[in-house]
């Protein structure tokens, strides 16, 4: 068996996906025909030649343009749906949903709207393709604290639907110590901490973000390689870190593939994911990125194993559950053997 078709057909849990980054070019054309609503792109392949981005910034101007034509339930169902059907063509069988509804509430569109829309396509991917997710709220950094605030009030009345709150959006200047406020008191809500630290801002971004934030799982975090004496504290805290390779090359993170950090974390010890962010800008969804990591860097069948395994693990799965997947990857190697 080859080691495209293992990393193709193994059982996966994926953990840092914007689902508003995973609105494909055709599907934002036709809910924006669907709602009478202009894009400033005559087509589905213009739309495609401007996914060439120097910054995060670059992302997420048209990151905004794109969920801007989102407004009914309907529309918030297709999108998620549409990203489950990926899953179940990845292998994936569980999800953890990132969801930005300050993108959406400062258009005038109801919290409600938004995760009932993603609610009902996640109890029919269940149903559907038998997979479970969980939802990550995210607080847009850009924004102040008291709009998280304000979002952190709306999502109440649905909390039994959220999971975890995380933090996005542009990293620098904007400091995960601007919403330790607003943690605590989703911490208090129930809500386990996760952010975004280290894409593009340094090291100290991701002390802030286990310090004062006190997040249970770092997004990206690649820039811990800047500080050793992180890299321990990250690995006494154990936790995980979400990396996303082909944004990290999207973003021009890392110049090359081959460059990548990945190695040189698991290397260290790191518990390293692998994660596809916003497949529909990156350029593909969680396989192609373990693909085109493992040749980049030459990793081995027992390296995504290990990857893939500590997804399961270091998700906030039950234990039941989290046993009950890896003994879906324990039986999928050995009927490879």
């Amino acid at each position: 068996m080859t080691i495209e078709k293992f990393i193709k057909e193994i059982p996966k849990a994926e953990l840092h996906l914007h689902i508003e980054g995973s609105f494909q070019p055709e599907l934002m054309f036709e809910i924006a025909k669907r709602n009478n609503i202009k894009i400033p792109y005559s087509s589905v392949e213009e739309l495609k030649k401007a996914y060439k981005f120097s910054c995060l910034q670059d992302f997420l101007d048209i990151y905004y343009t794109g969920a801007g034509v989102l407004i009914t339930e309907l529309d918030f169902y297709d999108l998620t749906m549409a990203y489950f059907k990926a899953c179940k063509e990845d292998h994936v069988i569980f999800t953890e949903i990132m969801f930005d509804p300050q993108t959406h509430t400062k258009r005038g569109i109801s919290f409600e709207t938004v995760i009932n829309g993603i609610q009902k396509a996640r109890e029919d991917a269940k149903e559907k393709y038998g997979i479970d997710s969980l939802l990550i709220m995210s607080y847009l950094r850009h924004l102040s604290e008291e709009d998280a605030f304000e979002t952190l009030q709306e999502s109440l009345p649905f909390k039994h639907l959220i999971k975890s709150v995380g933090l996005d959006s542009s990293e620098k200047g904007n400091p995960p110590s601007k919403f330790k406020n607003v943690y605590e008191a989703s911490v208090k809500e129930g809500y386990v901490p996760v952010a975004h630290a280290g894409e593009e801002g340094n090291a100290d971004y991701i002390w802030e973000a286990i310090d004062i934030l006190k997040v249970k799982r770092i997004d990206h975090g690649n820039n811990c390689l800047q500080d050793e004496d992180l890299v321990k504290e990250i690995n006494a805290r154990n936790l995980a870190l979400t990396v996303c390779p082909l944004s990290n090359l999207e973003l021009r993170n890392v110049d090359i593939l081959s460059n990548h950090p990945l190695k040189k974390l698991m290397n260290k010890g790191v518990k390293v994911t692998v994660n596809s962010d916003d497949p529909a800008y990156f350029g593909g969804y969680i396989n192609e990125n373990f693909l085109q990591i493992q040749k980049a860097l030459n990793l081995t069948k027992e390296d995504i194993v290990e990857l893939v395994k500590n997804s399961f693990q270091y998700s906030f799965a039950e234990d039941d559950k989290k046993a009950e997947y890896l003994k879906k990857v324990d039986d999928f190697v050995l009927s490879f053997e």
